[in-house]
C-alpha cells in the first residue's frame, strides 16, 4: 500500500505482522503496534521529541554491561518489571509476595552452612542476626530449599559495583540449605537505604520528572524447592521512609520485616556485642505450583 497517512498507517503495519506464524509473536506485535501509534496520536509526539526518545534508549543500552543493567534499571523505574512480575506470580493471600529481582544478584555465591554464618566478611555496619524459616502455605516446614541472600553494604552498595571484584571476594551474598525444620540463619549488617544509579540516562529521567531515586532499607533472598514457585523477594525494613515511594516499586505489605534494635550485650550466637544491634525473625511462605 502506498500514499499512507498518519490515520492509514496503523492499519498497514497490522496487516504486515498478521502473518506471524508464532502465535505469541503475533499477539504482542500487534498489540505493541496499536499501542506505540495510539501513544504517539495521543501525545501529538514531534519528530524532535521522537529523536529525543531514540536517543534516550541508545544511550540506555551503551551503558549496560555485565554488571550493570541500566534497561531493565528503566523498566524498574517505571513500575513495569513489577508489573510484569506481579501478573506473573498471582499466589494466595497467605504466600509471600513476588518482588523485583534487581540488578545486583550473581551466580555462584558462596554456599554457607545452614546456621551461623557471618556473610558481612568484615562489611562495616551495624551488626545483624537474621533467623528465617521456609514453609508451604499450611505453615508446613520446607526442608532442603535453596536460599539466595544478598544485599547492600552500609554505604548502598553491592560488591559487584566494584570494578575489580571477583566472586572469591562475595561479602553480604551467601547460599543456604533450609533444614528439616525449614529454618536458616546468619549474621550480616543491618540494610540501609541507598539510591538506584543516577549517573545515567535513567538518573536524567528521574531529576527530570523530579522523582527520588531511594530504595527502602532492604535484604534480598531467592528460594527454590521442587514443587514450588520460585521466590524472588526482599525483607524490607520496618518503619523506612521510603517504604511508600520506593524508586522501583517494589515493596509489599507481606515482604516488610521487623528488624528489632538491641542495646549492646549478647547476641543470639551466645557472642558478646559491645555496640547496639538488630535481630530479625521472618516466615517465608512459598506457594505449590504442581
Amino acid at each position: 500500500m502506498i500514499n499512507l497517512d498518519e490515520f492509514t498507517i496503523t492499519e498497514e503495519a497490522l496487516r504486515r505482522v498478521g502473518h506471524t506464524e508464532n502465535p505469541r509473536l503475533r499477539e504482542i506485535m500487534i498489540s505493541l503496534i496499536e499501542h506505540l501509534h495510539g501513544f504517539a496520536r495521543e501525545v501529538k509526539l514531534t519528530e524532535q521529541e521522537w529523536l529525543e526518545g531514540v536517543t534516550f534508549l541508545t544511550r540506555t543500552g551503551q551503558i549496560s554491561d555485565s554488571v550493570r543493567q541500566e534497561m531493565i534499571l528503566l523498566s524498574d523505574t517505571l513500575g513495569l518489571s513489577q508489573l510484569v512480575v506481579a501478573q506473573s506470580h498471582s499466589r494466595p493471600a497467605e504466600a509471600t509476595e513476588q518482588t523485583v529481582f534487581g540488578p545486583f544478584h550473581v551466580e555462584g555465591a558462596p554456599n554457607q552452612p545452614t546456621h551461623g554464618a557471618d556473610i558481612a566478611r568484615g562489611a562495616l555496619g551495624e551488626p545483624l542476626w537474621v533467623a528465617a524459616r521456609v514453609v508451604d502455605a499450611t505453615g508446613k516446614p520446607v526442608s532442603g530449599a535453596v536460599v539466595d541472600v544478598w544485599q547492600a553494604d552500609a554505604s548502598g552498595f553491592y560488591d559487584v559495583q566494584n570494578v575489580n571484584w571477583q566472586i572469591d571476594e562475595a561479602r553480604l551474598r551467601a547460599v543456604f540449605k533450609t533444614d528439616a525444620d525449614g529454618r536458616f540463619s546468619f549474621r550480616s549488617i543491618m540494610p540501609v537505604g541507598y539510591p538506584i544509579p543516577s549517573d545515567g540516562p535513567v538518573g536524567e529521567m528521574m531529576r527530570a520528572t523530579n522523582r527520588h531515586s531511594m530504595r527502602p532499607a532492604h535484604i534480598h533472598f531467592m528460594i527454590k524447592q521442587a514443587g514450588f514457585d520460585v521466590l524472588v523477594t526482599h525483607v524490607f525494613a520496618e518503619g523506612d521512609e521510603y517504604l511508600d515511594s520506593d524508586a522501583v516499586f517494589g515493596v509489599r505489605s507481606s515482604c516488610i520485616g521487623n528488624y528489632v534494635r538491641h542495646e549492646p550485650g549478647t547476641a543470639p550466637d551466645e557472642t558478646w556485642v559491645v555496640s547496639p544491634f538488630y535481630t530479625l525473625d521472618y516466615t517465608f511462605k512459598l506457594d505449590r505450583n504442581d
